[in-house]
């Protein structure tokens, strides 16, 4: 079983930056495709950035892309988001999720079978 604990979220102002941190345990981190998602109140669930698992590739949702950065570190079993020029917009509970598959990387939600308990960010105008 795997375990995936975030952490990092807060209050900040528009324009500003946080740091999202997910630290894994329970399976080899280093074989599976890392993902962020979030969601706002009253909207689903939405991908916002994904990362493979030697970190060759990553791929981001328009609405974050050039803002955000994903990256991870395998030695310490974690993935993170670096959030930059945050807006209003970006307000929601951010999760981090781990693939099912090795080695692939995938966006789809239903690929991911490991999810954490999410962190709060929040953009004040």
């Amino acid at each position: 079983q795997v375990q995936l604990v975030e952490s990092g979220g807060g209050l900040v102002q528009a324009g500003g930056s946080l740091r999202l941190s997910c630290a894994a345990s329970g399976r080899t981190f280093s074989s599976y495709a890392m993902g962020w998602f979030r969601q706002a109140p009253g909207k689903e669930r939405e991908f916002v950035a994904a990362i493979s698992a030697n970190s060759l590739s990553k791929y981001y949702a328009d609405s974050v892309k050039g803002r955000f950065t994903i990256s991870r570190d395998n030695a310490k079993n974690t993935v993170y988001l670096q959030m930059n020029s945050l807006k209003p917009e970006d307000t929601a509970v951010y999760y981090c999720a781990q693939d099912r598959a090795r080695w692939r990387i995938t966006i789809h939600q239903d690929d991911f079978g490991a999810w954490g308990q999410g962190t709060q960010v929040t953009v004040s105008s």
